[in-house]
């Protein structure tokens, strides 16, 4: 159980919360990319949200996180607007999926509104090692850019700020910041969706191999329009489940009694993968190579179907 410490607006958007051990104690250590899970009271679906830690360079007795006011907001983002100072929340100790790459290399660190917080914490780490690297943030104006001060202190020359006023031709070039291939460097990207898919889609188009860019979500693919329902047919057990548009085949299969394994929820992580014996899939995932969807393998976490019914190897 933490306490809130301290709560400031840094936009209209995004709140910075600092948290503490109600008896003053240290906390758990963490490395920058690490993250926090908190859990929502009386939340009656996904019970828990993630947010990355900002303070790499803290002293062991403060967690800062920053959270952005989602207009589509499930509850997640409310409540933790709404929290006041001493009210008390239970969080997981840190958990870092996003780390840092070890060996010695250049850090290529980009990042879209909130995705800022992992970044930062990473530039933060990178500066006090002396380690070589740059940062490039975009929003859409000055007054929705989160820490903006704080990434002048910290990155100085490195840092490189974008303003696209919603127009993303007038933001960060992609191509032009990744450039070709040199083996000592590594991309780290955060924020928005469709700036993690440009990148990966950038990079890979430039010949950066898959092992070299780092990503970070927090969320499951959105569902959209063409989303639709689909029967689900279990090869192994001759079961046959019918899927809604709205709901993933992963969470028909837990609700069917099934015992799949699965860890991330988001189509990182590729433990939920599957091979699809019949139909067409519409693979949403970042976990499995172009090679692997070919030979049928399907991230049933976040993977749709083209085709009113598949069949899976289960």
């Amino acid at each position: 159980m933490l306490e809130l410490v301290s709560a400031e607006a840094l936009t209209a958007e995004v709140r910075r919360l600092r948290l503490c051990r109600p008896d003053g104690q240290a906390l758990p250590p963490f490395t920058a990319g690490a993250h926090i899970r908190v859990h929502l009271p009386d939340a009656d679906t996904e019970p828990t949200r993630c947010y990355s830690l900002v303070n790499s360079d803290g002293d062991g007795l403060v967690y800062e996180i920053a959270v952005k006011l989602e207009t589509t907001s499930r509850g997640g983002s409310r409540f933790m607007h709404q929290l006041a100072v001493g009210d008390r929340i239970e969080v997981d100790p840190p958990k870092n999926d996003f780390a840092l790459h070890d060996a010695p290399h250049e850090a290529l660190l980009i990042a879209g509104g909130i995705g800022i917080t992992p970044i930062l914490s990473m530039a933060r780490q990178l500066q006090a090692a002396g380690r070589p690297y740059a940062l490039h943030y975009g929003a859409r104006s000055e007054e929705l850019m989160p820490y903006r001060t704080e990434i002048e202190a910290v990155a100085g020359a490195q840092a490189h700020l974008y303003f696209d006023g919603g127009d993303p031709s007038r933001g960060m070039q992609l191509a032009s910041m990744l450039g070709a291939l040199q083996a000592s460097r590594h991309v780290y990207v955060c924020g928005p969706r469709a700036l993690i898919d440009a990148t990966l889609t950038e990079a890979q188009q430039l010949g950066w191999p898959r092992s070299h860019i780092h990503f970070e979500l927090f969320a499951a693919p959105a569902a959209t329009a063409a989303d639709r329902s689909v029967t689900v047919r279990l090869a192994r057990s001759g079961r046959q489940l019918e899927v809604p548009a709205g709901t993933s085949i992963l969470d028909a299969l837990i609700a069917a009694g099934c015992d799949p394994l699965f860890d991330c929820r988001r189509g990182e992580c590729g433990m939920c993968a599957v091979r699809m014996l019949d139909g067409e899939a519409d693979h949403r995932d970042y976990a499995l190579s172009d090679e692997e969807h070919a030979e049928g393998m399907v991230c049933v976490c976040v993977a749709r179907a083209r085709s009113p019914s598949i069949t899976l190897d289960l």
